[in-house]
């Protein structure tokens, strides 16, 4: 429990001070961008979208080089814990991540 609530506190400070347009805005303008593509996915994990931020995370990943991929897989794995390994959604995105990764 205290690992998910690090996470959710770390969520939280990531969206601090940001407007949901000015994320949206940014994460449009340049959709191979991984920092603007974290941002977008951190706020629809926000607002309850999990299966949206996972896909756009799972999604970008090919595209990244091996540092935007490790940067990748340690938000998703946040990720995980903030919504609960028991969650089926989790379950999905665990297996899509691992076949991305072998």
């Amino acid at each position: 429990m205290a690992i998910a609530g690090l996470a959710q506190v770390s969520l939280l400070a990531r969206l601090a001070g940001r407007t949901l347009d000015e994320i949206r805005n940014a994460a449009a303008a340049a959709p191979g961008d991984s920092d603007a593509q974290l941002a977008v996915a951190d706020l629809d994990l926000s607002g309850g979208h999990v299966d949206d931020a996972f896909d756009r995370l799972l999604t970008l990943f090919p595209t990244l080089d091996a540092e935007g991929k490790e940067a990748v897989r340690a938000r998703i794995l946040e990720y995980f814990e903030i919504v609960g390994v028991d969650d089926p959604r989790v379950g999905k995105a665990r297996a899509r991540l691992a076949s991305l990764l072998y």
